[in-house]
């Protein structure tokens, strides 16, 4: 299961850093995680300081 990115997303890239293997990428109005990339590791959550990143 892959995580999420709310509308919450303040587009800030700290997930986009975080991210290990690269899943997230900009999209239009928000960052998107790419369901197939994400392992699910959760470190784009916790770096998140909107708390835009949850579990799907």
């Amino acid at each position: 299961m892959a995580y999420v990115i709310s509308d919450a997303c303040t587009k800030c890239g700290t997930c986009v850093e975080t991210c290990p293997v690269e899943a997230i990428s900009e999209g239009d109005p928000i960052y998107v995680i790419d369901a197939d990339l994400c392992i699910d590791c959760g470190q784009c959550a916790d770096a998140c300081s909107a708390e835009a990143i949850s579990p799907a």
